[in-house]
């Protein structure tokens, strides 16, 4: 049993790398310290407790979370540290022996964390490891998170049962598995109280929502729409397979859920996609592609791309050039393929040297900055709505329209967090927002 009373007057740090759900996660757990008198360390002060929540999509990634653990041990002497994430899930061990590393905790316990954090104080060799096989992850545990701006971040799923042939995340986060629409309604209703304008559903595969609860995620989209106070809901990425015609024609015609959607495609080519494991081809990508913009003219369409995978022949890659450069989409997010152990992907012939990963990296970007323009050129002259956010210190006031354009505009402390109708002027000077032309209402 752990005394409690050793947190009173704490500091605690918080750091995270990858995802939108882990910041999520992150503020929970924040939260959680908080409710036990753990004060969030102020910038510049030494904290006593540093939580870090690591990425491990790429080999890059967990370059930068060992260099994140050794930088932050150093700003913090004598901290206790605790490491949890994916890295921290898929090589405990690894983690365990960098100097100053206290405890390593998995998926299954990262939002348990007062359950292990004992008297705090520093071990003596090589941290406390605490994780569960990946196969027997079961615990789904809601997490929101505000961070610095006025959009929240929902988890409603975690977990992922596809395999994809080049992903771990199945292995760092376990089955497929969420909450209740009952639990994601409170925590929305919860923002909305707090003065909440906006909420991103987040999650590792979302429209797989309900495999645990026996519902579906176009019940929790239709669930969320009639919570007040929410004025804007944004899907954060859903499988082209799982997004229905049901659910684009109601976020249509709903009250709350903007014309923006991100989409993972991964691959243009339906030779690779085959090699992925992925659950869809070109055709159906495309269909949904129209789908959208047959309904919704005006929508952002974001799309995630991986160049450079095991069996991506120059050929298959000039295949997905021309049929990227044929979506009517918004942005590319464009990844490198980097080789995960343990993945299916190792398996398969034709490996893509570093230099031409990168040249086929710029390609894709070179696309992305394209169509990007083009889409912020066709909505100058229309009238949008705008939710305003908290500037940094010096810079313009700026917001997102519902369909995701960045506007700026000098600063008015009054409209911080609030929605403005908006005429939409040219680009600004360094052509990554568009301007306000007028204040409407």
């Amino acid at each position: 049993m752990i005394d409690h009373t050793i947190f009173e007057n704490k500091t605690a740090a918080y750091y995270t790398l990858g995802c939108k759900l882990n910041f999520a996660e992150t503020s929970t757990i924040g939260k959680i310290l908080e409710e036990q008198g753990i004060r969030k360390a102020r910038n510049g002060e030494k904290a006593d407790i540093c939580i870090i929540n690591t990425c491990s999509v790429t080999e890059l990634a967990d370059k930068k979370c060992r260099q994140t653990i050794r930088r932050i041990a150093r700003q913090n002497p004598g901290a206790f540290i605790v490491v949890t994430g994916c890295y921290a899930q898929l090589k405990p061990e690894e983690i365990a022996h960098i100097p100053d590393v206290d405890l390593v905790l998995g998926a299954e316990q990262k939002l348990n964390i007062l359950d292990y954090l004992d008297d705090l104080h520093k071990q003596k060799g090589n941290g406390t490891i605490i994780t569960t096989q990946s196969q027997d992850i079961r615990t789904f545990s809601p997490s929101c998170s505000r961070g610095d701006r006025t959009r929240y971040f929902l988890k409603v799923q975690d977990g992922c049962d596809y395999y994809c042939t080049y992903c771990t995340i199945p292995f760092a986060r376990g089955r497929s598995r969420n909450g209740s629409i009952a639990e994601m309604v409170k925590q929305a209703e919860t923002v909305a109280a707090s003065g909440g304008k906006e909420i991103v559903l987040t999650g590792v595969n979302i429209g797989d929502f309900g495999k645990s609860t026996g519902e579906s995620f176009f019940d929790l989209v239709k669930a969320l729409d009639r919570v007040e106070g929410i004025e804007r809901y944004r899907i954060s990425s859903i499988e082209p397979n799982l997004l229905t015609d049901e659910i684009i024609n109601y976020v249509a015609t709903s009250r709350r859920f903007a014309p923006h959607f991100h989409i993972p495609l991964q691959s243009g080519s339906d030779e690779v996609l085959k090699l992925m494991h992925r659950r869809y081809d070109t055709a159906l990508f495309k269909s949904k592609i129209q789908k959208i913009k047959s309904v919704m003219p005006d929508a952002f369409i974001g799309v995630d791309l991986i160049v450079g995978v095991r069996g991506e022949t120059e050929q298959f890659f000039n295949d997905a050039v021309r049929f990227v450069s044929g979506l009517d989409i918004s942005q590319l997010h464009v990844f490198t393929y980097s080789e995960r152990p343990n993945t299916q992907a190792l398996k398969i012939d034709h490996v893509v040297n570093p230099q031409e990963k990168h040249e086929r990296c710029k390609k894709m970007l070179e696309i992305s900055e394209k169509k990007t323009h083009e889409f912020y050129s066709s909505q100058i002259g229309k009238t949008r709505p705008v939710l305003f956010e908290h500037p940094k210190k010096g810079a313009p006031m700026h917001g997102f329209t519902d369909n995701y354009i960045r506007v700026e505009m000098p600063y008015e402390k009054n409209r911080v967090n609030t929605t403005c109708k908006i005429l939409l002027g040219d680009f600004n000077e360094t052509g990554d927002a568009l301007t306000v032309t007028r204040i409407i209402e």
